[in-house]
């Protein structure tokens, strides 16, 4: 696609009305402050629903101006609303933070903010056990709308032309439609998201009040915990995570959701309409299962061995659970993070990082480069090994099926290898510049994949006291990593190019 700099009005006036709807989002944790009587964050999150306002009526207005043929947009501007939203939104969300007082820098609020956009889980904030409700609210709501995507949220609503809708909704890293009408497929996406929200809160809020929270408590942990799964990102209201709960149930409720949270969205469409058989066909379940078991057998049989976790009970908890949080790049982990390094050794980051970086569906809430990609470049290996064996001549028609039939054309796996390069180029440049930071490779290792994988899971280096060119970095790659490269390139290049224009005019 030809890079250009023309109807940036359009753009401007996309992301404006996709502004202008996430605007109302802070509405819920203004409404938590003031049922906790916490005036200051009321106050904190009023300030920036005004300046979310103010910013996208700013936009809006300039675009509808300036745009031309904004009925027919092209797919170049499609793609940059997608990923000049998600910059704009991350600026913005970030405002509330700051004012908390929990963030020892505007950077460290946006790598947080971008960390519960992308579900990736990761956090800089300072005092996580202490924050307010209505902060806590605030970023496990980030997450559950980003997993289901922003762009979903704003088309749900806003955008009427299809054509549009569906180039936004590209841009956001899917591309599955449920209905034949794109704004039919945001809403389903977000029907199923919050009906699983409903019975996920529920069989947490019950357990909570079993392990001994007090109702109120039980229904908030309950809702992050639900939201974190579900959107496979990884926050928890407190510093230990998961094993704050120190309860195999509470692990197992989680665990159940964040797997069904990691699968593609199409997927859950097809148990609505009765489709079972879609779980024992499809290329991305086959993947997800036979990688996970695997990756798990590998780890498993390693730990054993070596005697740190000696019962089956233990395996599976800190062993076989963490496996499975890193595929489904949730990032819950059931271990501190030195124990990573302390007690897993080689082998057992090797297995961690190869799950973070393989992740879980496409067009689902999880990270990664998706087990549907790694299904097609295995069967397109598969398929070349064949015809060298049995000759060119031998004419095969290979297929893969997610959701229907495909075939498997040079272009399909062209581009999921392609992207899968991607991710593994930006995985090593992240792992040069951490090890030049004076980390350990074992432990960039570790860091990258989880920031690059949209993961969340950490052996300690990601902290507040970290280079801020660190912070940049990862922020950057949570970022390409969510929106899976393109759109993103697609915005850098519009940028380069106006900046171009302009120094040729000045």
């Amino acid at each position: 696609m030809k890079v250009d700099t023309s109807n940036w009005g359009s753009v401007c006036y996309y992301t404006g009305k996709s502004i202008l709807i996430f605007s109302a989002l802070f509405a819920l944790p203004i409404f938590v402050a003031i049922s906790h009587s916490d005036w200051n964050s009321a106050l904190d999150f009023t300030i920036s629903m005004s300046i979310s306002i103010i910013l996208s009526i700013g936009l809006t207005f300039y675009g509808e101006q300036k745009r031309k043929n904004a009925h027919n947009l092209s797919w170049r501007h499609g793609l940059v609303v997608a990923s000049f939203s998600w910059i704009l939104l991350s600026l913005i969300s970030a405002i509330p933070y700051s004012l908390s007082g929990h963030s020892l820098s505007y950077l460290d609020s946006v790598f947080d903010v971008m960390s519960g956009f992308t579900t990736t889980g990761v956090f800089l904030i300072q005092d996580l056990d202490h924050i307010s409700q209505a902060l806590n609210t605030w970023r496990h709501l980030l997450t559950f709308v980003g997993g289901q995507g922003m762009i979903v949220l704003a088309i749900s609503f806003f955008v009427k032309e299809s054509g549009s809708a569906y180039k936004f909704y590209v841009g956001e890293g899917k591309d599955v439609s449920l209905v034949p009408n794109v704004q039919g497929t945001a809403k389903w996406i977000w029907r199923i998201s919050l009906v699983y929200l409903l019975i996920g809160t529920t069989l947490l809020f019950i357990q909570g009040m079993r392990i001994g929270l007090n109702p109120i408590n039980s229904l908030f942990h309950g809702l992050y915990i639900f939201m974190s799964a579900w959107s496979t990102g990884g926050f928890a209201p407190n510093y230990q995570n998961i094993l704050f709960y120190h309860d195999f149930m509470y692990e197992s409720i989680g665990l159940v959701f964040f797997i069904v949270g990691s699968f593609n969205f199409g997927l859950h469409f097809a148990f609505i309409q009765g489709k079972y058989k879609e779980f024992r066909k499809n290329i991305e379940i086959v993947s997800f299962f036979v990688s996970s078991f695997v990756l798990s057998v590998f780890a498993v049989v390693y730990l054993s061995n070596t005697g740190i976790y000696s019962d089956s009970i233990s395996l599976f908890r800190r062993v076989v659970y963490n496996v499975l949080s890193a595929h489904t790049t949730t990032g819950f982990g059931s271990v501190y993070a030195q124990q990573f390094i302390s007690d897993w050794g080689g082998l057992g980051i090797t297995v961690m990082v190869v799950a973070m970086l393989i992740g879980g569906s496409a067009c689902s809430t999880a990270g990664g480069i998706k087990g549907l990609r790694i299904g097609i470049i295995f069967k397109g290996i598969y398929n070349d090994i064949q015809k060298l064996m049995k000759g060119e001549r031998t004419m095969r028609v290979v297929k893969y099926h997610h959701i229907k039939d495909y075939i498997l054309d040079d272009a399909t796996f062209r581009s999921a290898a392609s992207i899968a390069i991607l991710y593994i180029a930006l995985f090593t440049v992240g792992v040069l510049l951490t090890s030049l930071s004076g980390y350990s490779l074992i432990e960039s290792s570790f860091e990258v994949a989880s920031v690059t994988g949209n993961v969340g899971l950490s052996v300690g280096i990601i902290q507040a006291s970290m280079p801020s060119y660190l912070k940049l970095f990862y922020i950057f790659a949570m970022y390409l990593g969510r929106l899976e490269f393109i759109s993103v390139f697609i915005l850098i290049g519009m940028f380069i190019k106006g900046a171009r224009k302009w120094f040729q005019q000045y």
